[in-house]
């Protein structure tokens, strides 16, 4: 029940099953009072239907419904800092870090505080009475409660979720026409293992994935077959089970980053000693190791045994990846398999692989490409419609546009909608040789790319034409597909909020958001003049050295600034202090406090917000980032410094990605006073090494992206249907209604 109640809140939803409901009591009860008044604490309201339904359950459900907010909001975490009232500065330098060290490496009767982490702080140096903890290595040895509740000055409403809603949702998740991120994902494992599979066509590649592995778990290998529709399926589901990585990661690629993860910048000052990128590849590598049981490969056997494909096309299918097949077919003793009664397809199949006895489609694409040959290139391209709409900018600049568009025109109806939108709204930026667009390979981090050097060789108002042929030939394509739909609405409502909303298509998330969910892109208003970031990590682990740093890039019209464990006090930012070793199961927290009026008068423009491990590897698990935000000011405990309130976090995540070095997860535009959540991962183990280009990049991107708001102006306009301004309306579409974006790509029709 608790799983379900977090799918819930995600959805910014309350669900209460039928069996809870045991009271026809219309009088409020007080239970039900006190757990209003707790929720309103904790920056939650609640609907008319809901305060009903929660009305009729029982006093145990309320608490645990209590208990499950107050863990989504970290109210039983630590939340204290390094420094007490730190919004006040302690006047702390290098210069007191210098003493300090040389006392405690050569003078060990120095004068001073010893402190229990055995460092002697020196009289003189940093003011002890401000420090919950040791100010040179950064270990916390105080702590303190959450002391102010209730400041925000907007409440979230929760709306009643029932069975049917819950079941919705789960097929919802399951027909989602994009890739779920890791939120959805999360919530669709749960209601796996939770619920009855309901009866609906699977989406995505990826769903497909979780669902397989449930029939796995449950001994049920044999339903999973149905499922597979190739070699590539199988070798997903295979990657996904050793990796957990939905997508099929290169091992080099994941090798890499790990090592890359445990270089040091201190390498360079120190020595070799600080590096540790060789044992972590060492690691990394033996991690990756492929190792099967008799069980396991005889039901990878069957599966290919048992595929509705020819050897040859399965093989072309094989082919990109083969490297991973050759390590994959040795470790499951496929050779062997095949030569068992039964399984000749798969001795066909192992024939065909190591004889190289197929053709490859690319190939064949690449042939006629470099030879200029249109015609042919087309004829192949207009077989694969999804493919040939991933190259089609690239094409038409080889081509030209009128050849190419022709050819493309032919197919486009064959093509998923999901590819339609992002030609439309990528083309823009692509045709413009003055942008660098932002990409992020698989498995690795958010980078900036160079216009494509073919670009030169147009003009501005050919690019311009392309652009505008692009956009029209998708906007037909999708007016046709709505027109296509019959309709009884006559009327449409559209939250105005929903303009401001992203069509989740790509730059999908990667961590998991415990919050009512939000789409890359979307925008935040900030309403007073504050912004408090935080960053909470080492719950549940034991007292160590654990190192991850909160910290903000500042951009100015020529030049930028940081707020970090390195400058805790500029313009505009102060930050709480950085803390290096976590204490025992509790974890710890740091904040930085930006002040937008001063950020305005000094003309910034933009701040990033970061975090990173500087410990080696990636960012630990479980960490917790994110923005507080409240028109009224926010208080910070001048006894403990804790200054989190959940009544006033605007927006949260938690990490799971195990690659990820360094994280910007929010840029606020300073004089729009608006925050844009985002997530885009960086190589970089301090704060310095993030490259705001493409930060610019990367919000380039998502402001080309087509909004929800317009996407159903679009299916408006194509089914004649009126827009007004009220809910009451034959389709009515809210922000409630786009917090559910697997609901939203039944927009994206096929």
């Amino acid at each position: 029940m608790e799983k379900l109640l977090k799918i819930s809140l995600r959805q910014n939803a309350v669900f209460i099953p039928e069996t809870a409901l045991v009271s026809q009591d219309k009088k409020m009860s007080e239970t039900t009072g006190v757990l209003i008044a707790n929720l309103g604490k904790l920056g939650y309201g609640v609907s008319e239907a809901l305060l009903r339904a929660l009305n009729a359950t029982n006093p145990k459900f309320k608490a645990n419904l209590l208990e499950v907010f107050r863990e989504v909001m970290g109210v039983n975490k630590n939340w204290t800092p390094l420094v007490k009232g730190w919004d006040t500065p302690t006047g702390e330098s290098f210069l007191d870090h210098l003493i300090t060290f040389l006392v405690n490496a050569f003078d060990a009767k120095g004068k001073g505080t010893q402190l229990r982490c055995g460092h002697i702080i020196p009289v003189g140096t940093f003011p002890l009475e401000r420090y919950n903890g040791c100010p040179f290595c950064g270990t916390p040895f105080e702590f303190g409660e959450i002391e102010n509740y209730g400041q925000g000055s907007k409440k979230k409403i929760l709306e009643l979720w029932t069975e049917k809603d819950l079941n919705a949702f789960f097929a919802d998740l399951l027909e989602s026409k994009t890739a779920l991120d890791a939120t959805q994902m999360d919530s669709l494992k749960t209601l796996l293992q939770t619920l009855p599979m309901p009866k609906v066509a699977i989406g995505m590649k990826e769903t497909l994935m979780a669902v397989i592995d449930i029939y796995v778990t449950e001994n049920q290998a044999d339903k999973a077959q149905a499922l597979f529709s190739s070699p590539t399926d199988i070798l997903r589901y295979l990657w996904y089970k050793h990796t957990g990585f939905l997508q099929i990661i290169e091992p080099k690629t994941i090798i890499n980053r790990k090592a890359k993860n445990s270089k040091h910048i201190g390498s360079a000052i120190f020595g070799k000693s600080m590096d540790k990128s060789a044992s972590a590849r060492l690691a990394a590598t033996e991690e990756l190791e492929l190792k099967y049981n008799r069980q396991q490969c005889l039901m990878v056997a069957k599966w290919l045994n048992n595929l509705d494909l020819a050897p040859e096309k399965a093989c072309e299918m094989m082919h990109p990846k083969r490297g991973m097949w050759v390590r994959f077919i040795r470790a499951l003793r496929l050779a062997e398999y095949s030569k068992r009664t039964g399984f000749g397809k798969l001795a066909k199949l192992m024939d065909v692989f190591y004889k190289e006895k197929y053709e490859v489609w690319q190939g064949r694409v690449n042939h006629y490409r470099l030879r200029s040959d249109g015609e042919a290139t087309f004829k192949l391209l207009k077989q694969r419609p999804g493919l040939f709409a991933r190259s089609l900018f690239a094409n038409m600049l080889w081509f030209g546009a009128e050849d190419t568009l022709g050819a493309f025109a032919e197919v486009i109806d064959q093509v998923p909608a999901r590819l339609v939108f992002t030609l439309n709204m990528y083309a823009q930026n692509y045709f413009n040789p003055a942008v660098q667009r932002s990409v992020k390979p698989l498995g690795g981090v958010s980078k900036k790319v160079a216009a494509n050097q073919l670009l030169s060789i147009y003009d501005a108002e050919q690019l311009a034409a392309m652009r505008s042929q692009i956009e029209d030939l998708g906007l037909l394509a999708i007016q046709k597909r709505f027109a296509k739909q019959a309709t009884q609405s006559k009327t449409m409502y559209i939250d105005p909020l929903l303009n401001y909303m992203p069509v989740a298509i790509g730059d999908r998330s990667e961590n998991v958001q415990d919050m009512p969910v939000a789409l890359m892109g979307t925008r935040f208003a900030v309403e007073g003049d504050t912004v408090r970031l935080f960053m909470q990590w080492g719950e549940g682990l034991p007292a160590q050295h654990l190192d991850m740093d909160l910290s903000c890039w500042v951009a100015y019209t020529n030049q930028a600034d940081i707020c970090s464990y390195s400058r805790l006090v500029t313009t505009g930012c102060k930050h709480s202090g950085d803390i290096r070793s976590i204490p025992n199961k509790v974890g710890t927290a740091e904040y930085i406090e930006l002040n937008i009026n001063a950020l305005r008068q000094a003309k910034a423009q933009f701040v990033s917000f970061t975090c990173n491990a500087y410990s080696y590897g990636a960012l630990t698990p479980n960490l917790v980032v994110g923005w507080m935000n409240s028109k009224f000011p926010m208080k910070i405990s001048e006894k403990t410094g804790v200054a989190y309130d959940p009544s006033c976090v605007q927006h949260q995540v938690r990490i799971t990605q195990s690659l990820t070095k360094g994280l910007v997860f929010g840029v606020l535009d300073v004089m729009k006073r608006e925050i844009v959540w985002l997530e885009m991962p960086f190589q970089g183990q301090i704060v310095q090494q993030l490259d705001f280009k493409g930060v610019q990049a990367l919000l380039a991107k998502l402001n080309a992206k087509l909004s929800i708001g317009n996407l159903l102006k679009i299916k408006a306009q194509a089914q004649g249907i009126t827009l007004i301004s009220s809910p009451q309306a034959d389709e009515s579409y809210t922000q409630q209604w786009a917090m559910n974006a697997a609901a939203v790509t039944k927009l994206l029709v096929d």
